[in-house]
């Protein structure tokens, strides 16, 4: 009889990625003392009062069994009217994921087969090609460097019989950019026009800084859109989110969530219900000050494309440097940033993370001068 060792044992297909870079700066984090962390992203405020007391509620009554896997109906029915109201689609049928991240994977179980190709904006989210893969998918990477804006012509130059999907992400992360209402309409009627899926990932929808939130949704109906309240409410570790599209989509993924999350948390469904009521106003005029307080004390020092929303920055390592050559001499100084390699096929950039105190922001500017020279 063969021995086989657990390692063996392993599936082809979680040997296609790595562990995400993100999550082994966190855990250098935790081996230094007092670092300037300008990594995480995720707020720095707390869980409104409101919304808390929701949960506590919840669990307080009972409400701790299993919700019906769409979600909960009074959080249904609120965002369905919402989104009814907004985009007024005959055929868009909302239900509740476990965060933003399942609503992700939903999508790439429920869509894409073994061979097809995903269109992806390079830099990008670092879950997408990872998901990507799992599935058996392909990633098709579209570089929008230096200012990571949408040449709808490269994309159209993507497309091939075996296109299945694209994903897009506004405002975006690592870079903080929000594609122009020009580029969101191209892009929306391009996959409208050739039959191709198209997933809006607006989990910083909340964040956008100038104007409004520019979603292919409002021009190609059958865009599935992706949201939640882990960054808008500080809720990220509570897992609810959203998803919304065509009712067939939609009714795929709730089959799927069935055997695989079940639902998103009871009690955090009833504070999401709660935090739709809670006026995030003030948070966001607090984080675009964050913003402009990283801009100015930057300018001059780093080349990088002004953010126009979420809360992000990503400029260009120093000349002669790569990225990550230049978060390993960050990490030596007690600044904590992410390498642009872990969102691109590129090392010429890095992240910054505006989600935490002025203070902490300030400390982080003064050492990145002293990098720069």
């Amino acid at each position: 009889m063969t021995s086989k060792t657990p390692d063996s044992w392993i599936s082809d297909r979680s040997r296609l990625f790595d562990s995400s870079g993100i999550r082994k700066v966190f855990e250098l984090a935790a081996k230094l003392k007092d670092p300037v962390n300008l990594s995480i992203g995720q707020p720095d405020f707390d869980v409104p009062e409101k919304v808390k007391a929701a949960c506590i509620d919840a669990i307080q009554h009972g409400k701790n069994a299993y919700s019906l896997t769409q979600g909960i109906a009074p959080l249904r029915e609120k965002l369905q009217r919402e989104i009814d109201a907004r985009y007024g689609h005959e055929d868009r049928q909302v239900f509740i994921t476990s965060g933003t991240s399942g609503g992700l994977v939903l999508s790439m179980l429920a869509m894409v087969n073994p061979g097809d190709e995903v269109i992806v904006f390079d830099p990008y989210f670092v879950m997408y090609t990872a998901l990507v893969k799992m599935v058996g998918g392909v990633p098709v990477l579209i570089d929008t460097y230096p200012d990571f804006r949408i040449d709808i012509a490269k994309v159209e130059a993507a497309i091939t019989p075996r296109t299945k999907l694209i994903l897009f992400n506004s405002p975006a992360n690592p870079t903080g950019i929000t594609p122009t209402a020009e580029e969101t309409r191209a892009l929306a009627e391009l996959a409208n026009d050739r039959g191709i899926a198209l997933i809006s990932d607006e989990i910083y929808s909340q964040f956008v800084y100038e104007g409004q939130l520019n979603t292919p949704a409002d021009t190609n109906p059958n865009t599935i859109v992706i949201d939640g309240f882990s960054k808008s409410h500080a809720m990220t570790g509570w897992r609810v989110g959203w998803l919304h599209g065509p009712k067939a989509i939609i009714e795929t993924m709730i089959k799927i969530q069935q055997y695989s999350f079940v639902c998103a948390p009871q009690p955090a469904q009833w504070a999401g219900l709660a935090a739709m009521d809670v006026d995030m106003a003030g948070y966001r005029a607090d984080y675009q000050h964050k913003r402009d307080m990283l801009l100015e004390g930057l300018q001059g020092y780093y080349e990088f494309t002004k953010p126009g929303g979420a809360f992000y920055l990503f400029p260009k390592a120093p000349k002669g440097m790569s990225g990550a050559e230049f978060v390993t001499k960050a990490i030596e100084k007690g600044l904590l940033v992410i390498p642009g390699n872990v969102f691109s096929e590129r090392d010429t950039h890095f992240r910054i993370s505006y989600a935490a105190a002025d203070s902490t922001i300030q400390r982080g500017i003064e050492i990145l001068q002293q990098l720069a020279k």
